[in-house]
């Protein structure tokens, strides 16, 4: 099984940039597909990005697609979002999330209901 820790969320300007960290432990994330996701006051919890258990492959929904970034570093057991041009409408709780898939998969996941393990979310506050 494995734990995620979210960290990196805070108060923003628009046009800034943050980089969100979410760090495993328990098991290698190479071995999982991994996802973040973010939730604002009073909405649904939404997909925003996607990586591959093999890191090969990344998808993102179209509002964040050209400024943010998934990554993953293998040796540090840690993924990032990097969110670049930031808007007001990105201000949200976000989560990580991630699904067994085993090494070597090429396959990513953007349903929250495809994702077995979430760590407790981080708040991106982004002001006008």
């Amino acid at each position: 099984q494995v734990q995620l820790v979210e960290s990196g969320g805070g108060l923003v300007q628009a046009g800034g940039s943050l980089r969100l960290s979410c760090a495993a432990s328990g098991r290698t994330v190479s071995n999982y597909a991994m996802g973040w996701f973010r939730q604002a006051p009073g909405k649904e919890r939404e997909f925003v990005a996607a990586l591959s258990g093999n890191g090969g492959n990344t998808f993102y929904t179209s509002s964040v697609k050209g400024r943010f970034t998934i990554s993953r570093h293998s040796a540090k057991n840690t993924v990032y979002l990097q969110m670049n041009s930031l808007r007001p409408e990105d201000t949200a709780v976000y989560y990580c999330a991630a699904r067994f898939v085993g090494a070597g998969s090429s396959d990513y996941y953007t349903g929250k209901s495809d994702y077995n393990y979430w760590g407790l979310g981080t708040q991106v506050t982004v002001s006008s």
